[in-house]
Order: C-alpha cells, then structure tokens, then sequence
C-alpha cells in the first residue's frame, strides 16, 4: 500500500478520526480548568487559575494524590518483577505453550474490567484484603502484568535467541543469563510495559470502586466522589494535571527508548 492509494488515505483518515475522537475531552477539560467561575464553564472574559491552587490547599487532594502515587510505584514494581520473568519463561517455552501462556497473563485485559472488579470483591472478602493497601496494591498488580508481558514479549521476539545459546555454553547459569543477558536486551519492552503498567495502576478506578472504601482512598476515588457530591472545576484542574503527567510519563518513554535505538 503505497502512500498515494485510496486505500493509505482512507487508513489515515480513519486513524486520524480515531484520535480526535480520544484526545477531544481533553480540549473540553483543559479550558473548563482555567474558569474564574465556581461552577463548570468555558472561561469567557479572563482565565483563572484559582483550581489549580485550591488542589494544592486542599489536603484531600493532597493525601490522595501521595497514596495513588505510593501504590502506582509498588504495583508497577510487583508487575515489572512478576512480568518479566513470566515473559522469559513463555519465551522459553516455545510454540505452543508459550502462546497458550501468554494468553492466559493477557486475560485481565479481555475480560470486562467490572467483571474484573466483582471477582476482586468476592475473592477480598475471603481473603479480608477488602479495603487494604495490599488487596489494592496486589489488584492494581494482576491488572497490570499484561502490560509488561506485551512489552517484554515483543522486546523478546526482535532477541537473537543464540545470545542466550552462547551465555550458557559458556558455563552461566539460568538466572546469571536471564539477569545479564536477556534483561539488558529486552530493556526497551522493560520500560515501555513498566510505563503503561504505571499509568493503568495510576487512574484505574473501576475495580476500586469495588475492593476499597473510607480507608484506602486514592485520587480516582477522590475525584469519584467530588464528580458526585459536588462537580466543580477543581476536577477538570485534576483532572488535566492527571493528563499532564500521563503525556510527560509518556514522552519520557518514547525520547529513551529513540535514544537507545540510536547508535552511539
């Protein structure tokens, strides 16, 4: 398919309406941010900064934002260290165990994300890890190993399989090849999964809504709660300031991995 073909252009047309179709409450939360007015509203006459402000004077906001914080970086290390070597283990295996495999670590993403949430719930009240920073925490974690498994799985279909071949003719061990040979090489899919994992563990709120309460309140609970007891725009300032974040976290991963795909 070549550039100038109908079927090219209609592909990028489409691509480019499924962006806009994305990326366009963003252009409707951002402005609704900066409003001087008390209620949500386009800013009209003059923009207004007082939202921002008031998330910083607010020590709701404040406390939620340290816990998500807190569990997206203990959630996202779990995944990374789960994920990984679950990646390296069905790449060992082979077709067609390790499809069989990789499909089965992929299974949070396929089932409905309520779904998801009722199970959690059910199997919390057995456990007693309902309302808990570890039942969180180990939630947050299962949901987000799919995103480190993509991301080493593909990382470890471009690895030239006869560096692993040659660490262990040399004498290495399974674990001294698999943390000095196939982790380094495989860096690219590391970072790149351990990013979505963060952000999925970041702003996941369904199955919150479903395993936490009073005691575990984090910022998707926080703004939850502020959207249905009192909407005002100090939400949309949140809220832009979650997409901020998210986009840096984002470009932060994509100029490293241009960075290490360049030659030295």
């Amino acid at each position: 398919m070549t550039r100038s073909s109908l079927g090219f252009k209609a592909t990028f047309a489409l691509t480019c309406l499924v962006l806009f179709f994305l990326l366009a409450p963003i252009f409707i939360v951002a402005p609704v941010s900066l409003t001087p007015e008390r209620y949500l509203s386009l800013p009209t006459s003059e923009i207004s900064f007082r939202h921002y402000i008031a998330i910083f004077g607010n020590e709701v906001w404040l406390k939620s934002l340290g816990r998500s914080l807190l569990v997206a970086f203990f959630s996202t290390g779990l995944s990374l260290l789960i994920g990984i070597f679950y990646a390296i283990a069905c790449w060992r295996l082979g077709p067609p165990w390790s499809g069989i495999f990789t499909g089965l670590a992929l299974m949070p993403l396929i089932v409905p994300t309520i779904v998801n949430g009722v199970a959690f719930f059910r199997a919390w009240i057995a456990l007693d890890l309902l309302d808990t920073y570890p039942g969180v925490i180990l939630a947050h974690t299962i949901t987000s190993i799919p995103y480190v498994v993509i991301g080493c799985s593909v990382a470890l279909a471009n690895m030239d399989r006869r560096l692993e071949q040659a660490s262990r003719s040399l004498g290495a061990s399974v674990w001294r090849t698999s943390r000095s040979v196939i982790v380094p090489n495989i860096l690219p899919g590391i970072v790149s999964g351990g990013v979505f994992a963060f952000i999925h563990a970041w702003d996941e709120i369904v199955v919150l809504l479903f395993i936490s309460s009073r005691h575990v309140y984090l910022l998707p609970r926080a703004i939850w709660d502020g959207i249905n007891e009192n909407v005002d725009p100090t939400i949309a300032a949140i809220a832009t300031v979650l997409v901020i974040i998210t986009i840096a976290v984002l470009l932060t991963d994509y100029f490293l991995a241009r960075r290490r795909a360049s030659p030295s």
